[in-house]
């Protein structure tokens, strides 16, 4: 046993093997037709065959939601809650920057305000 291992150690040593391996996907689907014409990318990111359920109940009840169509809404719904927050952050960011330049714009003023007033006999003169 123990030279059973010893030549196969000894002969994967020996033996070196390369492969080459592609790790690109080819596209078979012509993208600048696609993108021409305004389509996505992948043909089967969106559309009927997609959005819509396999079968329908001939009764008229709903039929349940597929794994990725679930799985699609769940996404969706997290991207609209996200839009909604950043929108939101948003808002109070441009309110805050108004906010802080009025302040900069009255502190200036005050500033202008404090200096300038005139003192001594000038005060006097202007009072009558």
């Amino acid at each position: 046993m123990l030279k059973i291992s010893k030549i196969c150690l000894a002969t994967s040593a020996t033996l070196t093997a390369q492969r080459g391996i592609a790790l690109t996907a080819s596209r078979s689907i012509d993208q600048k037709w696609r993108a021409g014409r305004g389509l996505p990318e992948n043909p089967n990111a969106f559309g009927p065959l997609t959005n819509l359920p396999d079968f329908t109940y001939l009764d008229g009840r709903p039929t349940p939601l597929g794994a990725n169509q679930k799985r699609r809404l769940l996404k969706q719904q997290e991207i609209a809650t996200r839009i909604v927050e950043l929108s939101g952050e948003l808002d109070f960011a441009k309110q805050r920057h108004a906010r802080l330049k009025e302040a900069a714009e009255a502190e200036k003023q005050r500033l202008i305000q404090s200096k300038l007033k005139p003192k001594g006999h000038l005060l006097l003169q202007q009072k009558k």
